[in-house]
């Protein structure tokens, strides 16, 4: 038994591959691999992280595949930089302010372009068993004394043991590249300890193992990201000690730790971030380390209000709810327009996560004012905008920057892109229509609130005091059907970037709040049409 077994692992360390890869180094019937034995008859070979990447990324060009699936407004610059360096397997710095999807690019890499690798089961360090040579992995089946003359960790001993114990029948796991990727915070409490590892002062006293034996290593950071992606963000916060501990990994791919005579090859890609401000800073990133950084490359905000709403309606976490796209863009806009004012600090940047946590508010602003007690469905409309004040971050540049002058600000941005929005649905329509208009208003008012439905049995509902304004009542069919069609146009957009879109969709559920919303947007833009039609008062809109 024990020749049949070296037999085996010698076999199927020296001979190629018997199996047809779906992604590198993932078999085709990865299904019915699930020991050890398996892993032997299929003559299985690892191939390591930034290989992996740069295979995986190669089909998919080939088969002109999306390469980054849910990263948004970087085709021109930050994708073609990204592509350069994956396939010169570079170790990559992204530089952006808050908000710009550096650590989503590292995320989405690892889930997108990693290949699911067999690992030991349970193993925290992501051992395959192949990462032993195969003298080591012979001595572990046929339970001889491993006496290492060169220290170094290729499994954690949990593993080894679990080899030693079921021989051939050791179970293994298919781990997908997004459970590889290990994300780091560099925060002044981390220690050098908390990346490389340490002696554990535990496990030699409980194991009674020697103090320089692998038993008694705890892993850190790095290699608890072993055959995956290790993303440390915003580097420059780490000090000098902890990003030399990093060196070593950077320029050879391997490290020790301490006095601890142990090599450790932690066999991952590496991705580091940081901010613009820390990033120019002398000092803040040491030379060496920012020198073995092959690429950086800078990120930015969402250029375009398509591509703002896009992300927005991407991320945003909502319950049950329909979202029209005039919302979208006025709050895409919002978030645009305080990118572009001198107002704002733009050192410290206007997060995307803004515009994305404001329509988780819109979505609950409309759950509280109607949608629960009339039981019907939640929509946002122009009347809900105000409501996003404690999600707004920015910070003043030009005046104090205290809560109140924070809310006037935000204030002047809400109308400013409400108005530029209802225009849109406006700009067109016939002199003749809006004189109609201003002539059906002498005398009366229009009533909005966020509380008011459109259809109900109440003298207030907006249906009823439609009654009273028959061209009004004209142009909201037109208007309505336009906004369907951009709906039905951005929804189509967002499934060609794989975005789930089902509050998207006009049900019959959607159409009585969806024709509010839709007064609401001509109500506004009848307020900023030049000559204005109407002014828009406490007690609702007249006629100006």
């Amino acid at each position: 038994m024990t020749q049949e077994i070296s037999e085996l692992v010698k076999r199927s360390y020296s001979s190629n591959p018997k199996y047809t890869e779906i992604m590198a180094g993932f078999p085709e019937d990865y299904a019915q691999v699930k020991t050890l034995r398996d892993l032997f008859e299929i003559n299985y070979k690892v191939v390591e992280a930034k290989d992996q990447i740069r295979q995986n990324l190669i089909s998919k060009i080939q088969k002109n595949e999306v390469k980054y699936p849910e990263i948004i407004g970087f085709e021109e610059d930050v994708i073609p930089a990204l592509d350069r360096a994956i396939l010169a397997c570079h170790d990559i710095m992204l530089v952006g302010q808050i908000g710009q999807a550096k650590t989503k690019i590292a995320q989405t890499i690892a889930k997108h372009l990693l290949s699911p690798m067999p690992i030991i089961k349970g193993s925290i360090t992501n051992d395959s068993p192949m990462d032993l040579p195969q003298n080591e992995m012979i001595s572990l089946l046929e339970d001889q004394d491993d006496d290492m003359t060169s220290p170094k960790f290729y499994i954690d001993s949990t593993s080894m043991d679990k080899i030693r114990n079921n021989k051939l029948d050791t179970k293994i796991e298919w781990l997908e590249g997004e459970r590889r990727f290990k994300y780091v915070l560099a925060t002044p409490d981390i220690s050098v300890k908390d990346l490389v590892g340490q002696i554990d002062a535990v496990k030699i006293t409980k194991k009674g193992v020697e103090m320089y034996q692998i038993e008694s290593y705890s892993p850190g950071q790095l290699m608890q990201a072993k055959h995956g992606l290790f993303c440390i963000d915003e580097l420059p916060v780490l000090d000098t000690r902890k990003q030399v501990a990093l060196l070593s990994v950077l320029q050879e791919g391997r490290f020790t730790t301490g006095a601890y005579p142990v090599v450790f090859e932690p066999k991952t890609a590496f991705f580091a971030t940081a901010n613009p401000v820390d990033y120019t800073h002398s000092g803040k990133i040491i030379e060496p380390l920012y020198d073995r950084l092959k690429s950086h490359i800078h990120t930015h905000y969402p250029k375009s209000v398509e591509e703002e709403m896009l992300i927005i309606i991407q991320e945003a976490k909502i319950s049950k709810s329909f979202v029209p796209v005039f919302i979208l863009k006025a709050l895409a806009r919002i978030i645009q327009n305080a990118r572009a004012s001198q107002e704002i600090n733009q050192d410290k940047g206007v997060s995307v996560r803004m515009g994305i946590h404001c329509l988780e508010l819109l979505v609950s602003e409309a759950e509280r004012t109607r949608a629960l007690s009339h039981k019907m469905l939640a929509i946002p409309r122009p009347s809900d905008m105000f409501c996003i004040g404690q999600s707004t971050k920015f910070e003043l540049a030009e005046m104090d920057d205290t809560i109140t002058n924070r809310e006037k600000i935000l204030q002047e941005f809400i109308v400013q892109s409400v108005k530029e929005t209802s225009l849109e649905y406006i700009k067109e329509m016939d002199e003749v229509l809006l004189e109609k208009i201003k002539q059906e208003f002498t005398g009366k008012t229009f009533q909005v609130s966020q509380k008011i439905v459109d259809k109900n049995s109440m003298q207030l509902s907006y249906e009823n005091q439609l009654q009273s304004f028959e061209t009004l009542q004209k142009i909201i069919g037109p208007i309505y059907d336009k906004v369907s069609i951009e709906q039905q146009e951005f929804e189509k957009k967002t499934i060609t970037h794989n975005i789930k879109s089902g509050f998207l969709a006009i049900s019959e559920k959607a159409q009585n709040e969806l024709r509010a919303a839709v007064i609401e947007i001509i109500l506004e833009g009848l307020c900023w049409i030049e000559p204005k039609i109407l002014d828009k008062k406490e007690i609702g809109y007249v006629a100006a």
